[in-house]
């Protein structure tokens, strides 16, 4: 293949030839939810798995079974900086198929472990695995497609995507009532199974030979440098690694909120999955809006609600006390509004790096995993018995991500382009 035929390759804005795109969503959705199963389906199991492993007795509350979540997420962060240089050197399938053995055999160590920190050790390598898999999917997206029609594909892979935060809770419990904890780590396997199985038979490589950067320090140094110098990505990847601190905040702590502020833990996963659906809808609506309406307009509209609703949902409970009724509308609300950022946000990161898809993507996965990681775990950390602090957290993190936009778009917020 010639230069021309791999610039072709690049630029291709559809399905390869024999998948069709309801497939293509489908295999993207479920391989992005290995990391969204990993998180929610064992929510309503972390008070028994730390007790279990030595954290707490008698399920006591303890805000550190919140690093079950985190360490896996720690994990999940920065190896994306080694996966995205592998997947432009190597193309999609070889990293995909290392990524997705390595994450079945993680649960399965994960499934053995007696000891909180020992656990902790084989989430922490159940993310590094994890990592792989969702570098590559966001890589073939942006190997097929670019710009708006990025932003709608992805919107269509998120809506399936929040399917798991909708269902897994409730089907964590269900796990619990038949089986012990351990069975949630094998079905994580199961799934990585199933994957596996599916994107070797049906995923075909979108990386053409031409295409492939040469792997080593300078190349890899050069390509994180274009993304540092290219703004646009810059500010997003920036914006999107802070807000998205409030999400995994609110996912690590939300179990101790439902149960221990609002009397809901028997319940618990429904209320989360409400909160999921609206995200849901929100990343349905997108997809049928985006290219009509612009990624610019949404994502700055869904970044000043969420700060405004976060803002008041902290003034409320500091005036008048914790209010259910207030509450539950408000936060799904806001959290609907990362249905609506999420995939536009990503779109503008990754249109002006085509040529290093996986290396862009890695820097974004850092920037949206890591990074949020730390300041969700530092927001998770102060919950005292009340949602002020997270609210207030959530709230200023919106504010930051909201000027490094209006920074990086030069003081014009809305623009069509």
């Amino acid at each position: 293949m010639d230069g021309n035929e791999a610039q072709k390759a690049r630029s291709m804005t559809g399905p390869p030839a024999g998948l069709r795109k309801a497939e293509l969503v489908a295999i993207v959705a479920g391989l992005m939810t290995l990391n969204a199963m990993a998180i929610d389906i064992m929510l309503p199991a972390l008070s028994q798995i730390a007790s279990a492993t030595g954290l707490a007795s008698n399920g006591a509350s303890d805000n550190r079974q919140q690093l079950i979540i985190f360490a896996y997420v720690l994990g999940f962060g920065a190896p994306q900086l080694i996966w995205g240089p592998l997947t432009d050197r190597f193309g999609r399938r070889a990293p995909l198929f290392i990524g997705l053995i390595g994450y079945i055999i993680a649960s399965l160590l994960c499934a053995l472990m007696r000891d909180f920190w020992a656990l902790l050790a084989m989430r922490f390598l159940q993310g590094i695995f994890s990592s792989g898999a969702r570098i590559v999917a966001s890589a073939v997206v942006r190997d097929l497609f670019a710009g708006r029609a990025m932003a709608s594909f992805m919107s269509l892979v998120m809506t399936i995507f929040m399917i798991v935060p909708i269902v897994a809770p409730a089907f964590g419990q269900v796990i619990l009532i038949f089986a012990p904890w351990e069975a949630i780590f094998l079905w994580l396997a199961i799934w990585g199974g199933i994957m596996l199985t599916w994107t070797w038979f049906r995923l075909p490589e979108t990386l053409a030979v031409p295409a492939r950067r040469p792997l080593n320090l300078s190349s890899a140094f050069g390509a994180y440098l274009s993304v540092v110098r290219t703004p646009v990505s810059l500010g997003y990847m920036c914006a999107s690694g802070i807000v998205f601190g409030a999400l995994f905040a609110f996912i690590a702590s939300s179990e101790q909120v439902f149960r221990e502020v609002f009397g809901k833990g028997d319940t618990f996963a429904y209320w989360f999955a409400g909160v999921a659906g609206v995200m849901a809808i929100a990343n349905f609506t997108n997809s049928r809006l985006v290219e009509k309406v612009g990624m610019r307009r949404i994502s700055h509209t869904a970044l000043i609600l969420f700060t405004t609703l976060s803002a008041g949902l902290a003034i409320s409970t500091v005036l008048f006390g914790e209010n259910f009724a207030l509450f539950f509308p408000l936060c799904a609300v806001a959290f609907g509004c990362f249905g609506l950022m999420g995939s536009n946000i990503s779109a503008l990161a990754m249109e002006p790096l085509g040529k290093i898809a996986g290396t862009a993507s890695a820097a974004y996965g850092f920037a949206t995993t890591l990074v949020s990681a730390f300041i969700g775990a530092y927001i998770g950390s102060h919950f005292d018995g009340s949602t002020v602090p997270l609210m207030l957290g959530f709230a200023v993190l919106g504010g930051v991500s909201l000027i490094i936009v209006l920074i990086t778009e030069k003081g014009r917020l809305f623009s069509m382009r």
